[in-house]
């Protein structure tokens, strides 16, 4: 009996090593179940921020395109009678002016038809800004012939500013407030037609009238007047 007595704990040691090595096996796959849960976790939190990122995109570039398109819908209502007429034309919501129609040749003062023109919009594109958080810009564009015998301006870029400045100045005497309009040139700049046919050339001499939005600081302080 002793000798069997003293055998037994001798037997019973295979089994706690065999049960210590199941137990050390469940734990790493345990490990290995939370590593793979949390790496989950992580990639499936990063998707769904990524979904988010792009919904928000999605959303605003909407938001973008109905506002874009309602201004555009608000410049034809109340500009309807000049489009109609051809007298101006309105493309991506910039309303387009023939430099003929409003200057002679390496000039910057209105003609009769010009004066005309400028006095009919003033009143629909005051009624545009009183409806819309923005300003007007007006941008002058030349073609790129040199200037020839003129003393008054250095050069195209001196030509397109006067033109703009004096755009400006017609239609805040038509009634567009000072703080709501003002004046660029780009002489030949952004030409939109090879300036290589007369045709084309007079297509680049043009003035462009555009509503622009006012953001940020800008939206609650008023926009840069012409001088």
């Amino acid at each position: 009996m002793n000798e069997l007595e003293e055998e037994l704990p001798t037997e019973a040691a295979p089994v706690w090593a065999t049960f210590g090595d199941l137990m050390a096996c469940l734990f790493g796959l345990f490990v290995l179940f939370f590593v793979w849960a949390v790496a989950f976790q992580v990639d499936l939190t990063r998707d769904l921020e990524e979904q988010k990122v792009r919904a928000d995109d999605a959303s605003r570039l909407a938001a973008e395109m109905a506002t874009d398109k309602a201004r555009l819908e608000a410049l034809e209502r109340v500009l309807a009678g000049p489009l109609k007429d051809g007298s101006i034309t309105l493309t991506d919501g910039k309303i387009g002016i023939r430099g003929n129609v409003l200057f002679d040749s390496a000039s910057s003062e209105l003609s009769a038809e010009g004066e005309t023109l400028l006095a009919g919009l003033g009143a629909p594109l005051k009624v545009y800004l009183e409806q819309h958080n923005e300003a007007i810009m007006v941008s002058g564009f030349t073609d790129s012939s040199p200037m020839i015998g003129s003393t008054k301006f250095r050069d195209n870029l001196e030509l397109s500013a006067a033109r703009a400045i004096t755009v400006t100045r017609a239609l805040t005497a038509a009634g567009i407030a000072k703080e709501s309009i003002f004046a660029a040139g780009f002489g030949d700049a952004h030409a939109i037609a090879p300036n290589d046919t007369p045709e084309n050339r007079a297509k680049n001499r043009r003035v462009e009238i555009a509503p622009v939005p006012l953001t940020g600081k800008a939206a609650g302080a008023p926009a840069p007047s012409a001088p």
